[in-house]
């Protein structure tokens, strides 16, 4: 029998069955995943195969070939690897610019590693409604999105509370498997509710003391959608740090970059400091924004590629 896994516990999971029925799962010996050492052999979105024994339960004993999934540092201080998510159609970054606020930094880890794992992003600026008449938050708003339209990223502002754009992000979702990812506190469960008010997910709090979220979600978690496809919710993050990637690669994934990278005099050129940079000599021009080129910066120092994906 076949199916696809809903949620993980860490020994037990949930599968959806191709025939509809939810069953509890656990897998049978040591699997291992060819290339890949992680803390969880099989994530949510995996689609497997399972078999009822004699007593009843159900046991996975083979998981088909990923198109694709997402890793995190695991949150331990081993140096495993965590699979957040497989077989992913799009992510939607969810992002708010106050209560809480999501830095420039952190946008960019995020779409630097979907990039590496070849998922297409769409950021989703949310909560609009709480800022729609302060002039220094909306410049801010449309700098953002004039920088990421600019180098092919979808940007969508809605409010999921007063349900603006909500039509849109149905439409974007239907009939595909979808990850929301964001900080604590920036409304993707409300988010969620609102595009289909039957999942019902449990809404946090934004503490009043640091203006963050309150993680509800603590595991990844896929959701059917009452008008065709799944939405994968994931634990609110802190941090984004990338898992596995070698320094001179990190470029590969900055798409205007990417385009200029054969442009510079040296064939290993990591944009630092080297002379005749095509990717330098673009910021001096503003064609490549301060603010993505200070990110790249931040992640070839070293620090970010060991920071944890934490909830």
């Amino acid at each position: 029998m076949k199916g696809v896994v809903i949620k993980s516990t860490g020994s037990w999971y949930t599968v959806l069955s191709e025939n509809g029925v939810l069953l509890d799962c656990r897998i049978k010996g040591l699997f291992r995943i060819k290339g890949i050492k992680t803390t969880n052999p099989i994530a949510v979105g995996d689609n497997v195969e399972f078999e009822m024994e004699n007593d009843g339960k159900a046991v996975i004993n083979k998981i088909a070939e990923r198109k694709n999934y997402i890793i995190r540092k695991s949150i331990n201080l081993s140096k495993q690897s965590h699979i957040l998510a497989a077989n992913i159609d799009s992510a939607f970054l969810i992002v708010t610019l106050a209560f809480p606020r999501t830095s420039a930094g952190f946008i960019d880890r995020f779409l630097l590693t979907a990039e590496a794992y070849h998922i297409p992003t769409s950021i989703i600026f949310n909560k609009i409604d709480l800022f729609e008449n302060d002039e220094a938050l909306m410049k801010d708003l449309n700098t953002f999105i004039q920088i990421y339209e600019r180098i092919g990223y979808k940007c969508y502002k809605v409010s999921a509370t007063k349900r603006e754009n909500i039509s849109v992000l149905q439409a974007l979702t239907k009939d595909k498997t979808t990850l929301i990812a964001g900080h604590s506190g920036v409304g993707k469960s409300t988010l969620v509710n609102a595009m289909d008010a039957n999942l019902d997910l449990r809404v946090g709090e934004i503490s009043d003391a640091h203006s963050k979220g309150k993680h509800t979600t603590t595991f990844a978690e896929m959701h059917p959608l009452n008008y065709g496809g799944f939405i994968i919710d994931t634990p609110g993050i802190k941090e984004l740090g990338l898992v596995d990637m070698e320094k001179e690669e990190i470029s590969d994934y900055f798409p205007e970059m990417r385009a200029l990278r054969n442009n510079c005099k040296f064939n290993n050129c990591l944009h630092l400091n080297e002379p005749k940079c095509a990717i330098i000599e673009a910021v001096e021009k503003g064609e490549i924004a301060t603010s993505r080129y200070n990110s790249y910066i931040g992640i070839m120092s070293g620090e970010e590629l060991d920071i944890a994906y934490q909830s």
